[in-house]
C-alpha cells in the first residue's frame, strides 16, 4: 500500500510564517493572540486554495498548543499533532454543503457546549459555511452570539453573499486574496529543490498563471506535471498539458490586435485551434494582459502594482509606444463581452474569431472626441493664419436679375464668424447641392402650375464660404486622413 502524499497536502504550512500571500490576516490574528483579544467568531472569505482552511487550522493550534494561546504554536505536542491530522475531539471541522440542515446545527451548538477534552478551547470550523439553509443559520444565531467562554467558531466561504448578515455581523471577517504570480513562483521553487526537480523558469510562470491566484491548485499542477514528465519540467509540458498558450505567443496576438493586423490573428487562432489550446482560456488570458496595459498607459508606466515578471513588464513598455488609452480600453470592453459568450458557445473558434477581429478595428478606430479635437484644432489654425494651407473668403452670393426688391442686406460678417462657419470642399458641396432647373428657372412643384399661381422664387444664399484647395489639403493633413461629415 502507498504511503504517498500530495505535493498540497505535504507542504501545507503548519505555522503562521509558512503562510504566503496573506500577510494582512497573518499579523491581524497574531495580534489579537498576543493581546489577548479573541473573538468568539471569525470569517474567511476568499477563492479556492488561498488558505482558509490553512488558517484554521494554525489558529486552531495556536490556540490549543500546550505552550498557548501562543502565535507560534510548536506543532509537535498532542494537540498540534492532532489537528494537524484532523483528528481532534476539541476541533470539530465540519463540511457546511453536507451538513446544512437544523438537526445539524442543533448537534453542533450542543458539542460545543461541552467542555474541552485536553485543550483550553472547543473549536468548530465549517467549511462552505454559505451552504447552511436560512433555517440552520437561524439555529446557529443564539448560540454564535453567546457562546461558552470555551467556544470558539470559524467560517470559511468563496460566496459570502449568501450568508445572512445577520450571521456576518457577530463574526470578524477577512477576505483573503489571491496570490501574486511571483510568490506562487518562489514557492514551487522551493519545493521543486527539495523534491529534486529541475524546472525551468518559464514552466513555473505558466504553472502559477494557470492556478489564477490559487496556492493549492498550483502545487496540484506541479504534482500531475511531475508524474507526467518526471523531474524535468519544461514549458511546452505544462503548456501540452493544461492547454494554455506560451507568453510569447499572447504578447504577438497582443501587438497584432493593436495593429489591426487580419492576416496575424486569423494564423495564430489557427495555430492555437491545431495545437489543443483552450479558447477560453486564452480569452481570459488577453484580458488580463490588456488590463494590465491599460493600467501601464494610464499610470506613466508605474508597474509596482501590477503582478508581472521582468520580461512581461519590458513587453507592456514595447506596446505602450503605439497603443492609445481608449483604443485599448474598446480593446478591454470587446473582450469581456467576448469571454461571457464564449463559454456558452458551439463554435469557440468561430466566436474567438469574430470577437477579436472586432477588438482589433476598434483599437486602430480614433475615438469621435479625437476626432472633434481635430477639427477644433483645424478652425483656429485656419482662423489664426488667415489661410496658411489655403485661403478662406467670404462672398456675397449674387442675386437674380429678375428677382423683385429685397431689403439691403446684412453687413459681411467678421471673421471670427468666418471660421466658424462649417468648411465644405467644392466636390462634397457640389454633390449635397440640388441639380439647377434648366434656363436658371425655379423649380416648379409636381403637376406644374395652377392658374393664379407664380413661380416660387429661388432660395436666397446670403453668405457663403469658398475653400481653395491648398486649405482642403491641410485639413486632410491635421484630421489625418479622416473624413468627417457635418450635417
Amino acid at each position: 500500500m502507498s504511503n504517498y502524499t500530495v505535493i498540497a497536502r505535504k507542504w501545507r504550512p503548519q505555522t503562521f510564517d509558512d503562510v504566503v500571500g496573506q500577510d494582512h490576516v497573518v499579523r491581524t490574528l497574531r495580534n489579537a493572540i498576543r493581546q489577548n483579544r479573541i473573538a468568539q467568531a471569525y470569517l474567511f472569505v476568499g477563492p479556492r486554495g488561498t488558505g482558509k482552511t490553512t488558517l484554521a487550522r494554525i489558529f486552531a493550534k495556536a490556540l490549543n498548543c500546550e505552550k498557548g494561546p501562543t502565535e507560534t504554536p510548536c506543532g509537535q505536542c498532542a494537540a498540534c499533532r492532532e489537528i494537524a491530522a484532523g483528528s481532534s475531539l476539541d476541533v470539530m471541522e465540519i463540511d457546511g454543503a453536507s451538513n446544512n440542515t437544523v438537526a445539524d446545527v442543533h448537534s453542533i451548538c450542543e458539542n460545543i457546549q461541552f467542555a474541552p477534552f485536553s485543550g483550553k478551547f472547543r473549536i468548530c470550523y465549517i467549511d462552505e459555511v454559505h451552504m447552511l439553509s436560512a433555517a440552520a443559520f437561524n439555529a446557529l444565531l443564539k448560540t454564535l452570539e453567546e457562546p461558552p467562554a470555551h467556544a470558539k467558531f470559524i467560517f470559511a466561504t468563496t460566496e459570502p453573499d449568501k450568508i445572512l448578515p445577520t450571521i456576518v455581523s457577530r463574526c470578524q471577517r477577512f477576505d483573503l486574496r489571491r496570490i501574486p504570480v511571483t510568490l506562487i513562483m518562489d514557492r514551487l521553487r522551493t519545493i521543486c529543490e527539495a523534491e529534486g526537480v529541475k524546472a525551468t523558469e518559464d514552466a513555473l510562470q505558466a504553472i502559477a498563471r494557470g492556478a489564477d491566484g490559487g496556492m493549492r491548485d498550483a502545487q496540484s499542477a506541479l504534482d500531475q506535471l511531475i508524474a507526467f514528465r518526471g523531474n524535468s519540467l519544461q514549458e511546452e509540458d505544462v503548456l501540452g498539458v493544461f492547454g494554455l498558450v506560451a507568453g510569447r505567443s499572447i504578447g504577438l496576438l497582443s501587438r497584432a490586435i493593436l495593429s489591426n493586423d487580419v492576416p496575424t490573428i486569423l494564423s495564430l487562432i489557427d495555430e492555437f485551434d491545431r495545437g489543443g489550446k483552450d479558447l477560453r482560456i486564452l480569452v481570459v488570458d488577453l484580458v488580463k494582459h490588456f488590463r494590465d496595459l491599460l493600467v501601464y498607459l494610464h499610470v506613466k508606466g508605474a508597474t509596482d502594482g501590477l503582478d508581472l515578471t521582468d520580461a512581461q513588464r519590458a513587453q507592456l513598455a514595447e506596446e505602450a509606444k503605439t497603443a492609445t488609452p481608449d483604443g485599448v480600453l474598446k480593446v478591454v470592453e470587446t473582450l469581456i463581452e467576448l469571454d461571457e459568450r464564449i463559454r456558452v458557445a458551439l463554435s469557440r473558434r468561430t466566436l474567438l474569431e469574430a470577437g477579436l477581429l472586432r477588438a482589433a478595428r476598434a483599437a486602430t478606430v480614433t475615438p469621435l472626441s479625437e476626432i472633434l479635437r481635430r477639427v477644433t484644432a483645424l478652425q483656429r489654425e485656419l482662423a489664426a493664419s488667415g489661410g496658411t494651407g489655403g485661403s478662406i473668403r467670404q462672398e456675397a452670393a449674387p442675386k437674380p436679375a429678375s428677382a423683385p426688391p429685397q431689403s439691403p442686406s446684412p453687413s459681411p460678417a467678421p471673421a471670427s464668424v468666418a471660421s466658424s462657419t462649417p468648411v465644405v470642399t467644392d466636390e462634397l458641396s457640389a454633390a449635397r447641392r440640388p441639380p439647377p432647373s434648366p434656363s436658371g428657372a425655379s423649380p416648379l412643384p409636381e403637376g406644374g402650375l395652377k392658374e393664379g399661381e407664380s413661380a416660387p422664387s429661388p432660395p436666397r444664399v446670403e453668405n457663403y464660404v469658398v475653400v481653395e484647395r491648398p486649405a482642403v489639403q491641410t485639413a486632410l493633413r491635421i484630421l489625418g486622413g479622416h473624413v468627417v461629415q457635418v450635417e
